[in-house]
């Protein structure tokens, strides 16, 4: 009977330590990818979950976290034959734990080798005015391209922020003195503009006061008086524009109305 209660202890002793082998817990972000004899059975998680001995065995844990990977291309050829610099980061995430742990052996090393070609191919097909003005363009190009190849890995690029594009110095100096130029050539038109609206409202004065020539005399005691209200300052003018003014000064204080 003792015996009996040794082996039953025994065994009971024995599934409870298969049993405690066979907890397994994976956090809120992992999902445990299970083969059972060598083939896939299941992603589990997050929290507990048993595994089979000897049957059962975790081939890979993966992370559903948001991931970040920081791609460079150095003196990569623009489509106008530009070498530029180029710094991004490339968010990304696994949606398929499966595909990501049994289609591809490292799926976090392949979208780094994904990204930094996708980006030499990006800034080949891009002109360089095209890649300094327009970044976001390039961005949403670049995440495209790099989910249409590891879509079938069960990942996807969420963004792709361009940080920096380093041109040649040379060319830096270029640059800086074309856009003067353009920004000399911008003030040299809108000086022209203003002179020559200027010029229209001459033009009509002077067609007003040819018409009128009471207004030419009005004109001219105005600016007269303009002169004069600076202390000191003695006027010549010549005799008959003297009487002329004579007259308009007359007109002027007949066309006022009495007190």
């Amino acid at each position: 009977m003792s015996a009996f209660f040794g082996l039953g202890g025994f065994i009971a002793l024995a599934v409870l330590i298969i049993i405690l082998m066979s907890v397994r817990v994976a956090a809120e972000w992992n999902r445990a990818v299970i083969l059972r004899l060598g083939r896939f059975h299941k992603a589990k998680g997050p929290g507990i979950y048993l595994l089979f001995p000897v049957i059962d065995r975790v081939a890979q844990v993966v992370d559903l976290r948001i991931q970040t990977t920081t791609i460079t291309a150095e003196q990569a050829l623009t489509r106008d034959t530009v070498a530029v610099g180029v710094d991004a980061i490339v968010f990304w995430q696994v949606d398929d734990a499966e595909a990501a742990a049994i289609r591809i052996a490292n799926y976090r090393e392949a979208i780094e080798r994904v990204a930094q070609t996708s980006l030499r191919e990006m800034i080949g097909a891009t002109e360089l005015s095209r890649l300094l003005s327009d970044r976001k363009a390039a961005d949403e190009q670049l995440k495209e391209t790099i989910t249409a190849k590891t879509k079938d890995w069960g990942v996807t690029a969420r963004s792709v922020e361009i940080k920096d594009v380093s041109i040649p110095r040379e060319l830096q100096d270029a640059m800086s003195r074309q856009a003067q130029a353009e920004r000399e050539k911008d003030a040299r038109v809108t000086l022209a503009s203003a002179e020559k609206e200027i010029a229209m409202q001459i033009l009509e004065a002077a067609r007003l006061y040819g018409d009128d020539p009471n207004a030419l005399k009005l004109r001219q005691m105005n600016l007269l008086y303009e002169m004069n209200k600076e202390r000191g300052t003695t006027v010549l003018i010549p005799t008959d524009m003297a009487s002329s003014l004579g007259s308009a000064v007359a007109i002027n204080q007949a066309m006022r109305p009495a007190p």
